[in-house]
């Protein structure tokens, strides 16, 4: 009989390996370097040596998670949140704050550099928010889990679609920090509770706003049940795929600037998650632009004018750009609720070529952006065609600034300014602010 030769199954799951972190970079990833490999580890600070589960592994470069720290830094603290362990809310919720943006800092700095070939930023003092209870948008999921027959009602896991069991969370703001308990013993009571999939909470000054996702239209009992749980929010659900509907009459929802400004939004528009850090990064925008009555702005990516009113105030014309029409219409409306009348408001794809469009035609003193994560690629040269005296780039992506700011230096502008924004305390992000000038 012929004995046939098989080879042992390969072990299932992600490998484990032993390394010594040197530095963290721009994501707060630690970062190993051994035999031309580079790995990136999260949950990892410098100088730590920490047992690592490898999740992907490539010719040079392979990523992981700590599993156990076997010699911690100084800057290791208890977790701020008993669900941290779990939960992916928070990648940094191991380090004070005010440590881990001397790291994320340092991560951003060194990218910086390296890509722009500069051994020198000039970088100013950074904005700071609070570090607990700062976040005014946030989304909670709800799944029903069958086999307990019960709900989990939380965030994602840590690089998980599973939605992690939270009773509360300590960066959402005071104003919509209850509604996990009031989910949590309201659900089990609805008749189409297993219907709904995640709930979007917004604080706007103070006032609760949550929206119901759900794939089944709800009862009227069941929309009648989460009102009366908790009357002093204002609550919506969707009318139809992508339209809210109010389920009580209710103001829409704003905030207001430093300056007294205020702006409405909708529950599906766009705004800074950090109230307090929003204020301090529209206020330094003015101090770095220094205004002047005779200024022409245009403002891209402008949203629903977090930028464009408060530039209005001091300028003589402000136009601001916006992909989202219905962004567009709104920030035109918050011109009108403040009396603004210098300031005009278009759509457009700002990726596409800008040569048709009558805006662009005029001549700009000063332009602001403020795109999204993917940065302004194929607007940052047409930005640097306009020639004008400075731009100002906001930023909450390093590596795609990097890669516009780039653009602009080769077009005859300098880095007159640059700074951090930490909008997000406890997780990896970290916005930029920088003044370009000619």
């Amino acid at each position: 009989m012929v004995t046939i030769y098989k080879p042992k199954a390969a072990p299932r799951g992600p490998k484990h390996t032993e390394l010594t972190i040197e530095r963290m970079d721009h994501e707060a990833q630690g970062i190993h370097r051994q035999d031309g490999v580079v790995s990136f580890i999260s949950g990892a600070l410098p100088g730590e040596r920490v047992r690592v589960a490898l999740t992907e592994q490539k010719k040079h470069f392979q990523h992981g998670h700590v599993i156990k720290v076997l010699e911690a830094s100084p800057l290791r603290q208890a977790l701020h949140c008993d669900s941290n362990t779990r939960c992916g809310g928070c990648q940094l919720g191991f380090v004070a704050p005010s440590d881990a943006l001397v790291l994320k800092t340092k991560g951003v700095a060194d990218l910086l550099t390296h890509q722009l070939k500069l051994t020198e930023l000039p970088w100013q003092a950074p904005i700071v928010g609070d570090a607990l209870g700062y976040r005014r948008k946030a989304r909670i999921g709800v799944w029903f889990e069958q086999k307990t027959q019960q709900f989990q009602i939380g965030f994602r896991g840590f690089q998980s679609k599973e939605i992690v069991d939270v009773p509360q969370c300590v960066v959402l703001s005071p104003a919509i920090a209850p509604a996990i308990d009031v989910l949590r013993r309201t659900l089990p009571q609805l008749k189409q509770g297993k219907a709904i999939t995640h709930v979007e909470l917004l604080d706007a000054d103070g006032q609760a706003y949550v929206v119901v996702r759900h794939v089944k239209s709800l009862p009227e009992t069941d929309r009648a049940a989460l009102c009366a749980a908790w009357p002093q929010a204002n609550w919506l659900g969707e009318a139809e795929p992508g339209v809210l509907q109010p389920w009580h009459a209710q103001p829409e929802p704003s905030y207001v600037l430093a300056d007294g400004q205020r702006l409405q939004f909708s529950a599906n528009d766009f705004i800074q998650v950090n109230a307090k850090v929003n204020q301090q990064m529209v206020a330094q925008a003015l101090a770095w632009l220094m205004p002047e009555k005779s200024d022409q702005v245009l403002d891209l990516y402008c949203g629903i004018g977090n930028f464009s009113l408060a530039l209005a105030a001091h300028v003589q014309q402000v136009v601001g750009v916006e992909g989202v029409q219905s962004m567009v219409q709104r920030a035109s409306a918050n011109a009108a609720l403040n009396r603004l009348t210098n300031v005009e408001f278009y759509q457009a794809d700002l990726h596409l070529p800008w040569a048709k469009a009558a805006w662009a035609a005029r001549h700009y003193d000063k332009i602001l952006l403020d795109p999204a994560r993917a940065g302004a690629e194929g607007a940052i040269e047409q930005i640097a065609a306009r020639k004008a005296k400075q731009v100002l780039y906001v930023s909450c992506n390093a590596t795609t600034f990097a890669r516009d700011a780039k653009v602009l230096l080769a077009n005859g502008y300098r880095i007159a300014k640059i700074g951090v924004m930490d909008m997000f305390p406890y997780t990896s992000h970290l916005e930029l602010m920088a003044l370009f000038e000619k």
